[in-house]
């Protein structure tokens, strides 16, 4: 795999599956990831801004549309043999539960302390997991199992069934979560065939027409003060998109996990400054919770990875 290019967005390379075990981190591949969260971050802000008139189902549209054009450049690079693929039937499949998890997610947004909304999102990898196990027929073993239990009891910690504090809202960003984590899982199946540009224009363009039916029933024209912040959700939701997709080129998405970390801080920081969000000690606590149990995923995912690339090693250490 090439780890140096002269101008990023040039190759239609593919994002390769699982990058050789003696690769070392790039530092590119780090700056791309921590790109990715920032830019992500920084959206949530724009949709919480966009909300003040706007239903999240009509932001997602807006985000969709915006994010598309911010994304034509792409085209114009590599020409109209981007658009063909084999697997357009999957890619659909793809951006439909993609576009599930976006709508569920920036409701989460809207209706739940950013900081909240965040930190329920990185349960994913759970449900990834339990995914994998349901239908990839992978193997996972007791120390695995340990993390994503953790995991969830993270959740149960910020969710808090039963109290005052308990919100619906919760239910529909862990929805998002589980969402998303089948949207991983799909993603599987493009990384060893599929270039990252493709993955990146195809992607937005097919979230236009399949986030106007939710938009319609709830649609109003923004004023002329909500435009700026719809434009800025595009460009930094196809910004995000674009970084992740690079950066997993460069170097395996387990070893890059700890660096997408970074958009939840920002959240925090910007939520109290904007909006006056304190993150209470239960988002807190829990978000570590989850955030150590995701972590610890992504190592055992690595070694395993490792273990079948070097056989005789593998022999010599238990399976997880």
């Amino acid at each position: 795999m090439r780890t140096s290019q002269a101008f990023p967005g040039m190759a239609l390379d593919p994002i390769p599956a699982s990058p050789p075990a003696s690769t070392p981190l790039p530092l590119r591949a780090v700056l791309l990831m921590l790109g990715s969260a920032s830019f992500f971050a920084l959206m949530a802000v724009t949709i919480r801004f966009a909300s003040a008139q706007l239903h999240p189902f009509q932001i997602t549209f807006f985000r969709s549309a915006f994010g598309t054009l911010f994304a034509l450049p792409l085209l114009w690079v590599h020409g109209w043999p981007l658009l063909h693929t084999p697997r357009f039937g999957f890619y659909l499949m793809r951006c439909v539960l993609g576009m599930g998890g976006m709508l569920a997610g920036f409701w989460a947004i809207v209706n739940l302390p950013l900081a909240e909304a965040v930190a329920l999102s990185y349960s994913s990898p759970l449900f990834v997991t339990i995914g994998a196990v349901l239908f990839l027929g992978e193997v996972v073993r007791l120390r695995r199992w340990s993390a994503v239990v953790a995991g969830f009891i993270g959740v149960l910690v910020i969710v808090r069934p039963g109290s005052d504090a308990f919100a619906a809202g919760s239910l529909v960003a862990l929805l998002a979560a589980a969402l998303t984590g089948a949207v991983t899982i799909s993603i599987k199946s493009l990384t060893g065939s599929e270039p990252a540009d493709r993955i990146v224009l195809l992607t937005t363009l097919l979230w236009v027409p399949l986030s106007l039916p939710a938009a319609l029933p709830v649609w109003q024209w923004p004023h002329a003060g909500i435009w700026p912040w719809l434009v800025l959700s595009g460009a930094l939701g196809t910004g995000g998109h674009w970084c992740w997709t690079r950066a997993l080129r460069l170097a395996d998405a387990s070893l890059l996990a700890p660096f997408s970390y970074l958009q939840l801080l920002i959240v925090a920081v910007l939520a109290w400054w904007i909006f006056g969000e304190d993150v209470n000690r239960y988002t807190a606590t829990g978000a570590a919770i989850i955030i150590g149990a995701s972590l610890y995923i992504a190592h055992r995912e690595h070694s395993l990875a490792r273990q079948r690339r070097q056989p005789s090693a593998a022999a010599t250490e238990p399976a997880v």
